[in-house]
Parts: structure tokens; sequence; C-alpha cells
């Protein structure tokens, strides 16, 4: 078991907007958005096989043998371990990297992640996804806000607006 001794500061809680994939680039991303108010979306670039799984575990469609990631909650159900967050804990080199925050009869443990995986365990158990502040200034994009109110634009518009800042970047613009 790979256990990491990252020391993370400020973390923001997240949601999962969705999982897309983009044109003309066909990159798959994972997309997070602020749940205390915020107005800043975090893309993440992921590969196919993880872009399914997180999309099978939000439609809730059961395969007729379980995904390696509905295996790993079975096993962590299994030996009554629950997974109580996932945290998106540094962007170095382009890559981001990502935590398991692990509560056992043995204490809580963190092992180290890909952040595509933990959202696709993270979806599938319920658990809370953060990201670090430090992550979120290097590789967020701002929401506008709509005009006339404090009320969030419907989830149309944020992703209209995410998809205009796609057209206009590319993964050698998330350098830590």
């Amino acid at each position: 078991m790979s256990l990491s001794s990252t020391n993370v500061g400020m973390m923001i809680e997240m949601e999962l907007v969705g999982v897309r994939i983009e044109l003309p680039s066909n990159a798959p991303i994972v997309l997070l958005r602020e749940t205390n108010g915020g107005d800043r979306l975090l893309p993440i670039f992921i590969g196919g096989a993880e872009a399914q799984a997180i999309a099978l575990a939000v439609e809730e469609v059961e395969t007729p043998r379980p995904m390696t990631h509905d295996l790993f909650k079975s096993v962590l159900d299994n030996l009554g371990v629950r997974l109580e967050r996932i945290v998106v804990t540094e962007l170095r080199d382009r890559t981001f990297y990502a935590e398991l925050e692990l509560v056992a009869d043995s204490g809580p443990q963190r092992v180290s992640s890909r952040p595509s995986d933990a959202v696709a365990l993270a979806v599938r158990t319920g658990a809370a996804i953060f990201v670090s502040e430090e992550v979120l200034e290097a590789a967020g994009h701002t929401v506008e806000a709509q005009a006339g109110g404090d009320d969030e634009p419907p989830p149309e518009e944020v992703l209209d607006q995410f998809r205009e800042f796609l057209d206009h970047v590319t993964p050698e613009d998330f350098n830590g």
C-alpha cells in the first residue's frame, strides 16, 4: 500500500459537475465546482477508461461484472474501511495528484491516487471531494456571476462558460 505524508493546506470542498469529451481534442475531462458559494471550476484531463467509470457511476449503471472501482469499493466495504474523502493535493509538471483519506479500525490512512480514480471511488461511495487551494489557484477557472443577483448560474450556463474556456486552453496551460 502506498502511503502519502503530504501536508495539505487549506482545502476547498468541490462537487462533480460531470465528465465530458471535449472537441476537437477528444480529451476527456472531469469537471469539479466549488460547493460553498464559490465560482471556480477545476477541469482535470483524464483517461477514457476513467471517464467511462465515472460516467457509469454517476448514471448508476450496473454492469454485469464489477468494474475495477466497484471491486475496490467492495473490498473496502468488506474490510470495514470507509473512504471519508478524496483530496486533489497537488499540480506538478502538468500532472494532478490526489489522496484517498480512509478510516479503518486501525486509524486514518492516506493513500496516493490518481484524481480520476479518486473521483470514481468518491462517486461510488458518496465521499466528499476536496481540492487544495493551491491547486485551485493554479488550475481553476472562474465562472462569471449572473448580473442582477446572488443566484448561481444554471448548470447549462456554467457548462457553456466552461466550454468557451476549453476552446482556448490546452493541457500545457496547466503548468505548476
